[in-house]
């Protein structure tokens, strides 16, 4: 697949047989708009059907009106307030992730991944559920090892054609480890469910705006009032007065369970290599982090989040090299021109982020780890298009600043209390295109504390 990517980078396009399936890959900013900017061409590609049976027909699977009522439904639960709210689960959570990691920093060589991944799943169930599940202390539960299995066992049969007849892959594939895992996490998400509707019997009968005024910011900090999750607002959350369905509720629980942890995490571990490796941008890094800190351990507030400027910068050209989904595939509706190129109705088409974000156009040098890109004078004329780590258009992240705040608490976190040494070169790395891109051999550093 590189070697086909690189020898069409001109073009931005090319085509690819997947047995009888033909898939079109794109990474050129102008044909990405034309799918990304659609209102037409909103649904998903084909190969999503196998995250049927885990995450149903929620926001990231649904079609046409089901996604659009969704999707009004689900806008008012980002809510910055609400967002407000979930940094102080940000912060609870990344404390213990920097507790873990002070007991390895002593300047051996380690592979971080799996304890900002733990940490990003504690964060997600928390503010999904309301629920802890101490992944960071007990990652073998049934629970987080379902979570990862599934994953594992979708992205298998998504890439293997004789799997994909249900028949086949329960005879002679994995139908049983499927269902298994599946009833593990199932049966947790419902279990919540249905003890959070019995604990707030008046949930049905309060208003968005009203639970948003019970929960102060004051509150929340002095610890006055109960966090929301995102299930509490589900569960009063209505289009046209029509309330969620207890499957409905599970659907888009699951959904941001799934959407939400590997993402970050990725996006965490890549962030922190780059910076790692990059000895001036970390000073500058931890130069924003003293400006804003001193040598106080205080949690970091909204106020101070939107100040660490240079940080999101690193942020955000992390994700221009390491997306964390590394396509997003969509069916045209119709016949489609993209330039010289005529597509007809009914194909996948597959936009690719890491080709696409490396157009020398819009990002000169475009392999350095250079986050001056991102500051506002540098971004002002490239292609709405260019870059899409968050996906763009009517179809975009709806959970984009979410993410962004829970990147720079764990970030913030780390960088505050310990100086990162990266102990691979880039060429070592080896990302994998999975549902997420993720690095084959982890993310390997040193740490040491740091004394300001």
């Amino acid at each position: 697949m590189e070697s086909f990517l690189k020898l069409y980078a001109d073009r931005g396009i090319f085509r690819l047989w997947l047995g009888t399936t033909l898939l079109v890959l794109i990474f050129k900013a102008e044909y990405a708009e034309v799918i990304l900017q659609s209102s037409k061409h909103l649904d998903k590609a084909e190969e999503y059907k196998f995250l049927h049976p885990w995450l149903g027909t929620g926001l990231l699977t649904s079609t046409g009106s089901k996604w659009k009522s969704r999707r009004r439904m689900l806008t008012p639960t980002f809510h910055f307030k609400i967002l407000n709210d979930f940094v102080g689960v940000f912060h609870d959570q990344a404390s213990i992730m920097v507790k873990k990691l002070s007991q390895v920093a002593d300047g051996k060589e380690f592979d971080i991944f799996n304890y900002i991944t733990l940490c990003a799943l504690d964060i997600i169930c928390e503010t999904a559920m309301g629920r802890s599940i101490e992944a960071q202390s007990n990652s073998n539960s049934d629970y987080v090892k379902s979570v990862y299995k599934m994953s594992e066992l979708v992205l298998q049969r998504q890439r293997t054609p004789w799997y994909w007849p249900d028949f086949l892959y329960n005879t002679i594939g994995y139908g049983k480890e499927h269902d298994r895992c599946l009833k593990i996490l199932h049966g947790f998400t419902l279990k919540v469910i249905k003890e959070k509707m019995d604990a707030v019997s008046d949930a049905s009968g309060n208003s968005m705006e009203e639970m948003l005024n019970q929960h102060s910011d004051e509150d929340v900090y002095r610890g006055k009032g109960q966090r929301l999750a995102f299930l509490d607002m589900l569960l009063c959350t209505t289009d046209d007065g029509t309330h969620l369905s207890m499957e409905g509720i599970r659907e888009e629980v699951d959904t941001f369970m799934f959407e939400g942890h590997d993402t970050t995490a990725a996006a965490v571990n890549w962030a922190v290599h780059l910076i790692g490796a990059n000895p001036d941008v970390q000073a500058k890094v931890h130069e924003e982090m003293d400006q804003l800190f001193g040598g106080s351990d205080k949690p970091a507030s909204m106020n101070d989040l939107k100040e660490m400027r240079y940080l999101e910068c690193c942020i955000k050209e992390a994700l221009r090299l390491f997306p964390s989904v590394p396509g997003f595939g969509r069916k045209l509706k119709e016949d489609c021109k993209f330039g010289e190129y005529s597509i007809p109705k009914d194909t996948t088409v597959i936009i690719v982020p890491p080709d696409l974000h490396r157009d020398e156009r819009y990002f000169p040098d475009p392999e350095k780890f250079d986050p001056n890109r991102f500051l506002p004078e540098n971004s002002l004329k490239r292609h709405p298009y260019c870059y899409v780590p968050f996906s763009a258009g009517p179809r975009n992240c709806i959970g984009q600043k979410f993410a962004i705040l829970e990147e720079k608490v764990m970030l913030s976190n780390i960088f505050r209390n310990f100086t990162v040494t990266s102990k691979q070169s880039r060429e070592e790395l080896f990302p994998i295109g999975d549902l997420i891109m993720r690095p084959e051999h982890g993310i390997i550093v040193e740490l040491r504390p740091r004394t300001t």
